[in-house]
Order: C-alpha cells, then sequence, then structure tokens
C-alpha cells in the first residue's frame, strides 16, 4: 500500500517529537564537544514497520560550527541486540544529501522506515556494529542547515562518535574501535572529520574512514551544475554557506525569484528540492553572481579538502561516470592525501554513476572497514 506523503510526513514529525529530550536543543552548557546535551528512546526501521534486532536512541550533543563556536546537533545511536560483550565496533556515519528542512533529517526518519539509507546502515548494523549518524548542524535543531559547510559537517560526525561512546544505554566504551564512513555530502563530511581526527578528537581510536563521491572542491561544482538537472544542489549548497556565514547575504544578491527558491529550498526535503530547483540558472535568479565575490569564494574554499593528511588509512572511491560530482574531484583528492603521506586505497567505480555507486560499493568497503577492525594492515595503492 502506499502511504502519502503527507501522512509520511505527519508521522516522522510524530516520532521526531516523541524522541525529542527534555534538555533544551540550543542549550551548549555542556562542557565540551560530544558531551550529551539529550537523549530520549527512539527506533531504527529500514523501511516502514520492518523489524530490527537492535535498540535507538536520538540524541542532541555537544559539537562546533566552522567557525569554532558550540553548537547542539543532533542524531541517532544504533546498537545491535546480538548479546555481545567487550568493546564493539562503532561507525560514525554521515548521510548523503536529505534537504535542507528538519522534517529530513535521519533521525525524524528512522522510527518511521523513511531514511533513504537506512538499509546500507543495517548493513552495518547486522556486522554487529554500533551506528552513530549525525543530522548535521541545523538539521533537527534550531538554525539553518549548512548544507556543504565541511568544517562544521567533519565536527558533527566526530562528535557523534563521541556522544555515542558517552552514552550509558549504548553500552560502548573509549576503547571502541571507530570508523567513519560517507558518501556525497557524506563523503564530504567524513573526509574532513578524517582530515580534523588527530587535531579535533584524538581520544577517538579511529581505524579507518571509507568515503565517497566527495565533492571535494566546491567552487568546481558551479560549472557543472549552474542550468542543469542537478541546479538545486548548486541553491541549497548556497543556502548553506549562508546559513553558516550569515555575513555573505545571500539575500542581497537573490531577485524575488531567487528568493522564493530559497524559501522554498529551505522548506523541502531532497527529492522536491531538486525537481523544483532544477534547470535553473544562477543569472536567472540572482541580481549579481554572489560565488564571483571575494568573500564567497574565500568562504567556499575554506570547505576545499585534501591540505591536510589524514592519520589513519582511507578508502576513497568514485564512480568514473559520475554526473553529480565529477570524477576529477575524487582523484585529485587521491592526490593530495597520497602527496602528503596518506596511507589510501583508491577505487574507482568503472561501471555507474553517483547514486549507484554507493549502493555497489557499500559491501567491498564495509569489508574494507571489518579489516581494519580484525587489526589487519591497510595496503593502499598510492
Amino acid at each position: 500500500m502506499r502511504v502519502p506523503t503527507r501522512v509520511l510526513a505527519v508521522m516522522a514529525a510524530l516520532a521526531l517529537s516523541a524522541a525529542t529530550p527534555t534538555a533544551s536543543a540550543d542549550d551548549t552548557s555542556a562542557a565540551g564537544p560530544g558531551d550529551i546535551v539529550g537523549s530520549a528512546p527512539s527506533a531504527f526501521h529500514p523501511l516502514p514497520g520492518q523489524p530490527t534486532a537492535t535498540r535507538a536512541w536520538r540524541i542532541t550533543y555537544r559539537s562546533t560550527t566552522a567557525d569554532g563556536a558550540p553548537n547542539t546537533v543532533s542524531g541517532t545511536v544504533i546498537v545491535p541486540q546480538d548479546g555481545r560483550t567487550g568493546p564493539r565496533p562503532l561507525v560514525t556515519y554521515a548521510v548523503g544529501t536529505v534537504g535542507l528542512a528538519d522534517s529530513c533529517a535521519p533521525s525524524a526518519g528512522f522510527p518511521t522506515g523513511t531514511t533513504v539509507e537506512a538499509n546500507l546502515i543495517q548493513q552495518l548494523t547486522l556486522r554487529g556494529w554500533a551506528v552513530a549518524v549525525t543530522d548535521y548542524e541545523g538539521l533537527g535543531t534550531p538554525g539553518e542547515h549548512t548544507y556543504t559547510v565541511g568544517r562544521s559537517a567533519g565536527h558533527a560526525v566526530l562528535d557523534a562518535a563521541r556522544a555515542a561512546i558517552a552514552l550509558p544505554e549504548a553500552g560502548l566504551s573509549a576503547d571502541s574501535p571507530v570508523g567513519i564512513m560517507g558518501y556525497s555530502q557524506g563523503g564530504q563530511a567524513s573526509s574532513w572529520a578524517a582530515e580534523l581526527h588527530d587535531s579535533y578528537a584524538p581520544e577517538l581510536k579511529v581505524r579507518g574512514t571509507v568515503t565517497g563521491g566527495v565533492p571535494a572542491r566546491l567552487t568546481g561544482l558551479a560549472p557543472v551544475h549552474d542550468g542543469s538537472y542537478g541546479s538545486g544542489l548548486l541553491f541549497m549548497a548556497a543556502a548553506g554557506q549562508d546559513a553558516a556565514f550569515p555575513e555573505l547575504k545571500l539575500d542581497s544578491y537573490l531577485n524575488p525569484a531567487g528568493r522564493a527558491l530559497i524559501s522554498f529550498l529551505r522548506n523541502n526535503c531532497v527529492a522536491l528540492d531538486t525537481t523544483v530547483g532544477s534547470f535553473k540558472k544562477i543569472s536567472d535568479m540572482t541580481v549579481r553572481n554572489p560565488l564571483e565575490t571575494p568573500q564567497w569564494q574565500k568562504r567556499l574554499h575554506e570547505s576545499d579538502l585534501g591540505s591536510h593528511r589524514p592519520g589513519h588509512p582511507v578508502y576513497l572511491y568514485h564512480a568514473l561516470a559520475d554526473e553529480l560530482i565529477p570524477y576529477g574531484q575524487g582523484s585529485q583528492l587521491r592526490k593530495d592525501w597520497c602527496a602528503k603521506g596518506a596511507n589510501v586505497k583508491w577505487r574507482t567505480i568503472v561501471l555507474g554513476e553517483h547514486v549507484t555507486g554507493v549502493i555497489t560499493e557499500a559491501i567491498p568497503a564495509a569489508n574494507w572497514l571489518a579489516d581494519r577492525f580484525a587489526g589487519r594492515a591497510a595496503a593502499g595503492n598510492c
């Protein structure tokens, strides 16, 4: 039976409100990044009504903005109920683009079985691994989602792991081996987490990062998406950057059509956002192009990857025919990391495009991470 979209939205909203902690979502009085602000029982369903042998909690936790200020982020901790004792592996998982509205957050969709990547996450819980899934800054908590702001996302991914370990009910410990995983937007977030790990969260015992379809250079994506069927993602990214850096004053560059589009994107999820935002040109939505200004260029380049070597092995992959994030973005990141001495296992997906890339590579990538959890040496191919 097909469930109407409005019904699903109401179900998601009710599930989210039921799992909302009693603590204020904007409370940043906790001692430090990764500290839990609030938690409440939730549920993990890959599909509507599909049972899983897991327990789940919706959490809010302290993290850090791109500019270094404290903030509060929401997320979900999922733990298999398999009788395992001792430290179990923990994967901190960064989802791909879901949208800009709070109702799009992974934590809102897990109880109703409407989070798209939940089936991929279930493959990890079936291996006996705990999973922490961040909602990212401003997605599920007050404020706007800072979509495509790399440093903020990297902080949120690492702090989700810290929060999962700190959650008593999860049964994890500081000795739990940690893996980082993400694709697309999650590829940017997981790659940033890999680069930030040794300086921001060195106490986490990260054994490896799996990251794919990575938008490593945001400035290189504007020519690809301007006026194309992926242009909605471009305007979503502009809204995300503006949310993180209000001095960019996106609204001052928009004409009435542009303001209407950005307002729509901020209040809907990715399926509608990319449909309504498709085939829109920057010149048709603005009075002048913000991406051509020094202020915007500076902030966009702050999300560039490749300037710091991850201190642990990385499995990096990209589809040769990726139509949303060009293959050159991933291959250049490989070169940058390899030049700095990183241990990188690079995989080209010869057959497939952006969306199919994460599906076809899910099992090989998880197998690689399982070897890291088992303490086996990682052979890179720089």
